[in-house]
């Protein structure tokens, strides 16, 4: 299972998406995000990536343990369902909705 790093942004967007990469290369197709603590629209960005590298070599990524952060932003561009992520509906129900 690859775990990324504390943080994905655009920072080390780079890094982390060739260490990924380099996971599905090797036959990796769990991906634990539960520790990503800061993330930004480069995680989105990055996350996409991996899911169609993946998709190339006819294998989906899951995505586990996702931080809020990330599933708001996911949610915000409209990817949630490109990512096989939670709806909305199926997102954690301690989360403060507005």
């Amino acid at each position: 299972m690859y775990r990324p790093a504390l943080t994905l942004t655009i920072h080390n967007a780079k890094t982390a998406l060739d260490a990924g990469l380099r996971a599905i290369a090797d036959g990796q197709t769990q991906f634990d995000l539960g520790d990503l603590s800061v993330v930004d629209s480069a995680a989105v960005a990055t996350l996409l990536a991996w899911q169609r590298a993946a998709m190339t070599s006819g294998r989906t990524v899951v995505f586990s343990n996702l931080p809020a952060s990330l599933q708001s932003l996911a949610a915000l561009y409209g990817v949630t369902e490109l990512l096989h992520l939670p709806s909305d509906q199926d997102a954690r129900a301690d989360l403060p909705h507005h």
